[in-house]
């Protein structure tokens, strides 16, 4: 029998730690989401469009990190769900810009409440300064890897 060299255990590794709370965390928000009839990603362009003007769809692709065809398919699901409209752009009537309804506009806080209460969820044991120290080091991390596209999955 040949020689088994040693490996590290799975939770040798910080990426295992980070991607366990990760899947957890963003499992129970899809799940809150589902409820409203909303996936994360959708959530995620409802709130980028909250409280903007009508933006062009290559200009939230651009700032969510997203191919313009990947906006297109989420706007098309977010417009037949009545959330947002499509509309020929006041400045070029060639371009088209996405905004949200009076519906997507009404959605959008009960929405961040969702968040805001999945967050205190899972936060809730560690301190005040754990939870601040926690979120710098993953902005550090992020910025480190240049890491600047929405994770909508």
């Amino acid at each position: 029998m040949p020689s088994i060299p040693p490996v590290s255990d799975l939770t040798a590794h910080l990426g295992f730690w980070l991607r366990m709370v990760s899947n957890h965390i963003s499992h129970a928000f899809a799940s809150k989401l589902a409820r409203k009839e909303v996936t994360v990603a959708e959530w995620c362009l409802l709130r980028a469009l909250y409280g903007r003007q009508p933006m062009p769809p290559s200009r939230l692709a651009d700032e969510m990190g997203m191919t313009r065809g990947a906006i297109t398919k989420l706007a098309d699901r977010l417009i037949a769900k009545s959330l947002i409209t499509r509309q020929a752009s006041a400045d070029d009537g060639r371009a088209q810009t996405l905004a949200l309804t009076d519906r997507g506009l009404d959605l959008v806080p009960d929405l961040a409440a969702l968040a805001d209460r999945n967050d205190a969820e899972f936060f809730e044991c560690l301190t005040g300064d754990e939870r601040a120290t926690l979120e710098r080091l993953l902005k550090r991390l992020a910025e480190g890897g240049r890491m600047t596209a929405i994770p909508i999955e």
